[in-house]
């Protein structure tokens, strides 16, 4: 017998003998890594092949499977320091930690939470109904997950609640005042920047037949209804496969500026609308997030001009980027660099609110019929992508009158109300979302693609998450 048989209650043996024996699917006495990956799956863990992982670590004979007793060594070290963290983390040593105690906690570990999100904390482990965790809920929600310090704990405790993967989500992500102070926070976004260049450049093509059905419509092939495959062959026949590209190195370009002014914008935004002695909630939250959105869009709107500028080119109208930057600034002046930057701006509102809306509502809805379960990365990627797309319809025609102002020269003197009236002057309301179609069909694999790159990414730079 080993000795940490020895050193553990007949109780505690049998508590974790049904446990080891829940994960042993073939009944082979020994647990492996796709046994650990199918259990914490099923319990919608994020990231579970990485966790399982970590505890084959544990594996002390290296032969690919764990034994009961290899098991039970890491269970027994793991507990004492499940011990010492809820410790910490009972403040009034009452044996019981509390929602005051939980917010507490990420308080001083950089992070504010509201009083609502500490309750949602709470019932994930409270199985009593309590409305406070005593140890044993503590221990069994953590036994399978191999963090090495309270800090990491508490990271993912909150994260595999509160996952955000929306497209184009105009809140940007809270980062905790260790990740401010290592530089993990710069990882999280050159992550999320290599992502989005790499989704942006495999559906780069379908991004530039959005663009050119926006500004010119049926005019393309002088048809009266103009098909997706009608607005290839145009690219094809006019500039090559090359040509389905156009526009997308500056679009690729422009994400790091963005992602690094909009990050730096929301921390200063939430120190604004914090209120003394409150929480920063929902609310401000999306105010802060929307002033940064807006604020960043501001800086790089120009990069936005020369890429909808180099999406209608045709083929040796300009040499490239600068080139078309140069002969915009001589033919047109410096104010067609902002041509449709109203709409632009006053298009945030509508997309991040329906947004956000959507996103928590459907995030509800998934954890009211399943109260027992974490959506886990696929269901929220998914209320990501469904909130996206419904903010991208409401703001649709808003997108449509940035574009075609920012297509046309300044000489011509429409604004914002004027192309309103034309578009539905000629073409009615219909016109108001066209190129929707090839929008809509980027949408799933844009996502689909962007989660790949980012798991990836986030392995390589060493990204713990939970």
């Amino acid at each position: 017998m080993s000795n940490e048989r020895q050193n553990i209650s007949k109780e505690d043996e049998e508590r974790l003998s049904k446990l080891f024996n829940s994960i042993d699917r073939n009944k082979d006495g020994r647990i492996d890594i796709g046994d650990l990956s199918a259990l914490l799956k099923s319990r919608n863990v994020p990231n579970a092949s990485d966790q399982a992982q970590q505890l084959m670590k544990h594996d002390a004979d290296n032969d690919g499977k764990m034994s009961f007793d290899e098991f039970l060594q890491y269970v027994t070290e793991h507990e004492k320091k499940l011990k010492l963290y809820f410790k910490k983390l009972d403040t009034n040593q009452d044996g019981v930690i509390d929602a005051s105690e939980i917010k507490e906690s990420f308080k001083n570990m950089g992070v504010t939470i509201s009083s609502a999100e500490a309750q949602n904390l709470l019932k994930r482990m409270d199985t009593d109904g309590t409305l406070a965790v005593d140890y044993g809920e503590w221990r069994d929600f953590l036994l399978l997950s191999p963090s090495n310090n309270l800090r990491d704990i508490l990271h993912y405790w909150r994260h595999s609640t509160i996952i955000d993967i929306g497209d184009n989500t105009i809140v940007p992500d809270d980062f905790t005042e260790n990740e401010m102070q290592t530089g993990m926070w710069w990882r999280h976004l050159v992550a999320g920047g290599a992502a989005g260049a790499v989704s942006r450049t495999c559906t780069a093509p379908l991004d530039r037949l959005k663009i050119l059905f926006q500004v010119h419509g049926s005019k393309i092939e002088k048809k009266n209804k103009l098909t997706i495959m009608d607005g290839f062959k145009h690219m094809l026949k006019e500039g090559g496969v090359k040509s389905l590209w156009r526009g997308n190195g500056i679009n690729v370009i422009k994400i790091a500026p963005e992602s690094a002014i909009k990050f730096m914008a929301y921390e200063q935004f939430k120190q604004f609308f914090k209120r003394e002695n409150h929480d920063l909630g929902a609310i401000e939250r999306f105010c802060a997030g929307s002033a940064a959105g807006a604020f960043s869009q501001t800086c790089i709107y120009p990069m936005e001009v020369l890429k909808t500028r180099l999406a209608i080119r045709k083929t040796g109208q300009y040499k490239g980027m600068v080139d078309c930057a140069i002969k915009l600034f001589k033919n047109e002046g410096p104010g067609t660099f902002f041509r449709g930057y109203v709409p632009n701006i006053i298009g945030i509102i509508p997309y991040a609110g329906t947004d956000l809306c959507i996103y928590e509502t459907l995030k509800t809805l998934y954890m009211s019929k399943n109260k027992d379960q974490d959506p886990g990365v696929l269901v929220l990627l998914a209320c990501g992508t469904t909130s996206s797309t419904c903010g991208q319809l409401f703001s649709y025609p808003l997108a449509l009158v940035r574009t075609k102002l920012q297509a046309e020269p300044s000489s011509k003197g429409n604004t914002m109300s004027s192309m309103f009236k034309r578009i539905y002057s000629e073409e009615g309301f219909k016109g108001f979302y066209r190129g929707l179609a090839p929008n809509f069909l980027k949408v799933a694999p844009a996502v689909s693609i962007s989660y790949v790159v980012y798991e990836h990414v986030r392995q390589y730079l060493g990204i713990k998450m939970s």
